[in-house]
């Protein structure tokens, strides 16, 4: 089959891409990893990211790197999969694979994730066969998993425009406008149409990093979230701690998990979330564009779940395990956040997430307690009320319509949000 790749040529804004990709790929070796001198990177990415992946192969062994190994993901042998492999093969994943991976990063490489995937892929296969291959490749990967989850190493995930991608974002356009369009959106949202992206990174880190410590100076027992069809309190972890733009790895690196990435979070108590929420964004899982969720907790946990569209594969996923149910992560975003104001939706959570604030379903970041999570055994963090799942699933709760408050432990309420805004 034909792939139609990215073309990196066309002039669409002050920088042409090809200058933008480079810069882009710059950004993701030294904001993004971080990448030191001798130290190993596993890269992920669909195969039509090829152009960035080479590029960022290129600039991470001018950062020194020892060795760069690079999985490429076939769109064409997914659906094969799906279409003609027997029943049970959809209970089986790599586990050689992911358990290779994790070994890899025990050793210290770095990790690096390219995405780009078609958020329809899925859409018309049997969502029983997806649900069970979703399960079997998250039990496979969780020993890799934890160690992203618990930044045992430096890691971060950019994105390239592919066409399938492109389509989802701009169905209306030809698919060459498309792509560029979308790569445009990339580039802005990355802070690479500037002649000093790794500046421009670092002032947005100093602001993120202005906004985690107010948070954490604060200390609020909870948060809650009030606006149309949502009043929910979150309580937050024991011991917890806020995070956002930069972040030191265990292994001492200094590392931006996320290109790009607006917001500060933190762990919410496993089993201190009550009330209901409506979310303000569709989420795309898995080839379905889950719209309409409406959710109600009770001591932490959902006890029921609707959507106008996608219930059915909503039901799946807080079916998954029991932690599935719960929360993992809490975030706030500004609804004026560039990514907010680009009036799109890219049917990508990496980038949906950045527009407005958030809650994930699942596993919980041990980076978010006290001194980085430093010490803590599992024991220790289920102890604090961190939760635990093969998922992590955020999706959309903020929006202009949205306010915010931080609950002190004595119940005083503080305004941090008005209308999607931060009270200054």
């Amino acid at each position: 089959m034909n792939i139609h790749a990215p073309d990196p040529t066309a002039p669409t804004a002050a920088f042409a891409p090809d200058a933008r990709l480079d810069r882009l790929a710059e950004v993701a070796v030294r904001v993004g990893l971080g990448l030191q001198p001798g130290q190993e990177l596993v890269m992920t990415a669909p195969l039509e990211a090829l152009p960035l992946a080479r590029r960022i192969t290129a600039q991470a062994y001018a950062a020194g790197a020892s060795l760069v190994t690079t999985l490429l993901a076939d769109d064409e042998a997914t659906l094969a999969r799906f279409k003609h492999a027997p029943d049970g093969a959809f209970d089986r994943a790599a586990g050689w694979l992911y358990e290779g991976m994790a070994n890899a990063y025990r050793g210290g490489a770095a990790r690096l994730a390219i995405s780009g995937d078609d958020p329809s892929l899925l859409a018309g296969q049997d969502p029983d066969k997806v649900a069970r291959a979703n399960r079997a490749r998250s039990k496979a990967y969780m020993p890799a998993l934890e160690l992203i989850a618990n930044f045992s190493t430096n890691w971060t995930i950019v994105s390239a425009a592919t066409p399938a991608w492109a389509r989802t974002v701009f169905p209306a356009l030809p698919e060459d406008e498309a792509v560029a369009r979308l790569w445009d959106a990339i580039f802005a949202a990355s802070r690479v149409d500037g002649e000093d992206p790794v500046g421009a990174w670092a002032a947005h880190n100093r602001h993120l990093s202005d906004r985690t410590a107010f948070l954490n100076r604060k200390g609020y027992a909870s948060l809650r979230f009030r606006g149309p069809g949502t009043d929910l309190t979150v309580g937050l972890a024991d011991d917890h701690e806020w995070c956002g733009g930069a972040a030191t790895a265990k292994n001492g690196i200094l590392c931006n998990a996320n290109i790009p990435t607006e917001e500060v979070f933190t762990t919410p108590h496993r089993s201190r979330v009550e009330g209901h929420v409506s979310a303000t964004k569709p989420l795309s899982y898995q080839g379905t564009l889950i719209d309409g969720i409406a959710v109600r907790f009770a001591e932490g946990r959902i006890v029921d779940a609707t959507a106008r569209t996608g219930a059915d594969v909503l039901a799946r996923v807080i079916e998954t395990d029991e932690g599935a149910r719960r929360l993992g992560e809490v975030a706030l975003v500004p609804a004026s956040s560039p990514i907010s104001a680009s009036g799109l939706l890219f049917c990508n959570t990496l980038y949906d997430e950045n527009a407005a604030s958030h809650i994930a379903l699942g596993q919980a970041y041990s980076k978010c307690f006290r001194n980085g999570g430093a010490g803590l055994t599992e024991i220790d963090l289920v102890s604090r009320g961190a939760n635990r799942s093969l998922i992590h699933i955020d999706w959309m709760i903020g929006s202009a319509e949205v306010d915010v408050d931080g609950v002190a432990k004595d119940g005083r309420a503080e305004p941090l949000m008005r209308r999607g805004e931060w009270v200054d």
